[in-house]
């Protein structure tokens, strides 16, 4: 993916504006990076409004500079400078009936006062004029990021029965920004939550991997539970989740969590204590107290998750309590998983775990300081393969592996120094087991 500047990525959204407007049309900011820049938060991303139609946006920023993709609903991608990124441009509409729970059917062009009430949320629904620096706000969206308030614009049965993924992303903003929700927003997702699930599992595992590794992904499980949110993606969860009195509180602050407490904030405190986690890692955490061997294929196949991370999260899981006793285990027992790329995200797991009393602490650090050994120190390269064995007379079987996993395990515990004392080894046990066998 190119680098983006961000400066590039506002000069490039300004100049979007002012060349619209330059050709005789009405063109503002719109959505999320208006919401932003009131934040004083730098955008990720700019989205253009405008009273121009898709052919007349193409005709001011020329074939060259535009995508099409999204011309049906009234969306042209203007593509940037090197270090500017994208921007899209998208017509005054209103949106007619959400058949999928997702998408418009069909869209009519309309006015800027009618494009900002089919949008979200208030906070969302602003236009702002980055060359006079003026705020167009129909929906009170200037009012409610005052007041940190996540208010769905208009009716909110019908603002979520258009799409139902707005559910899930009131969740986001609501932590992500610290606010709180306004009341018929909160009891329409209560009351609409078990309909998430008509959403693409794309795009739910999109909005999970968002929140799951932002810094409030605790305040978001807590409020995903209360509304009824966590449930419905999570089905895994549902037993655990029954168990816990308290499972439905959002009153939750992690300093205050103890070993006695109960497993619904303790896991909230590990999300909570997490350090910056891949989206596998905090996931396992999530999942950790769940019933069943197979989480992580189900939840990966649902979500349909890559295969590298679905793996992750299995592996993550199956060795959740691995490293407990690390100090007295054999190298060649631990050495293996420290040796792992998923590693730094396994110690980090221990490492939640340790601060309610669940493993030992030391055995955590002990760890750490194992993985800053050089790399040749910490997995060194084999003393012996499958050619050796092979140029010995061994023939390939069930023994074949066998001698391999106890030549590497003598030599990583320090039984074996070199290649010569290493294959008198694997012809020692040969010799032994091929005595043994009937």
């Amino acid at each position: 993916m190119k680098q983006l500047i961000p400066e590039k990525q506002r000069e490039f959204a300004i100049e979007v504006v002012r060349q619209l407007r330059d050709h005789g049309h009405q063109a503002y900011w719109a959505g999320g990076c208006v919401r932003d820049h009131l934040l004083g938060r730098t955008p990720y991303d700019f989205d253009v409004a405008t009273s121009a139609h898709p052919e007349q946006i193409r005709a001011v920023f020329h074939h060259r500079k535009t995508l099409a993709i999204g011309a049906a609903f009234g969306v042209m991608t203007v593509v940037g400078p090197r270090g500017a990124g994208q921007v899209e441009v998208t017509t005054f509409r209103q949106d007619v009936s959400y058949s999928d729970g997702r998408h418009p059917d069909r869209i009519t062009f309309s006015s800027p006062e009618e494009d900002a009430k089919r949008r979200d949320f208030t906070i969302n629904g602003m236009f702002y004029d980055p060359l006079s620096d003026q705020i167009t706000d129909f929906v009170g969206g200037e009012a409610d990021l005052r007041e940190g308030l996540v208010r769905a614009i208009g009716d909110p049965r019908a603002r979520f029965t258009e799409d139902k993924l707005r559910m899930l992303r009131a969740v986001r903003f609501v932590s992500i920004f610290n606010f709180r929700f306004e009341e018929q927003t909160s009891a329409a997702i209560r009351e609409m939550a078990p309909q998430v699930t008509v959403v693409s599992a794309e795009r739910i595992a999109d909005e999970m991997r968002i929140v799951l590794v932002h810094p409030a992904r605790a305040r978001a499980v807590a409020s995903m539970q209360s509304l009824g949110l966590l449930p419905a993606i999570l089905p895994e969860l549902n037993s655990f989740l029954e168990s816990e009195s308290d499972a439905a509180a959002t009153d939750f602050d992690a300093a205050s969590v103890t070993p006695n407490s109960t497993r619904w904030r303790q896991m909230l405190a590990m999300l909570h204590w997490l350090q910056q986690p891949s989206f596998a890692l905090a996931l396992a955490v999530l999942l950790h107290a769940a019933d069943g061997s197979d989480l992580a294929e189900a939840v990966g196949r649902r979500w349909r998750l890559s295969r590298r991370e679905t793996d992750r999260l299995a592996w993550l899981l199956a060795r959740r309590i691995d490293l407990s006793d690390a100090q007295t285990k054999q190298w060649s027992v631990l050495q293996p998983l420290l040796a792992s790329d998923g590693a730094a995200e396994l110690i980090e797991l221990h490492s939640v775990q340790a601060k309610l009393g669940q493993l030992d602490q030391a055995d955590v650090a002990f760890c750490r300081e194992q993985l800053k050994r050089s790399a040749e120190d910490l997995n060194p390269s084999p003393l012996v393969g499958g050619a050796d064995l092979i140029a010995h007379g061994i023939p390939r079987g069930p023994v074949f592996a066998k001698l391999l996993e106890q030549a590497r395990a003598a030599q990583l515990d320090g039984l074996v120094r070199d290649r010569a004392r290493a294959m008198e080894f694997v012809l020692d046990q040969f010799r032994k087991q091929s005595s043994e066998r009937p």
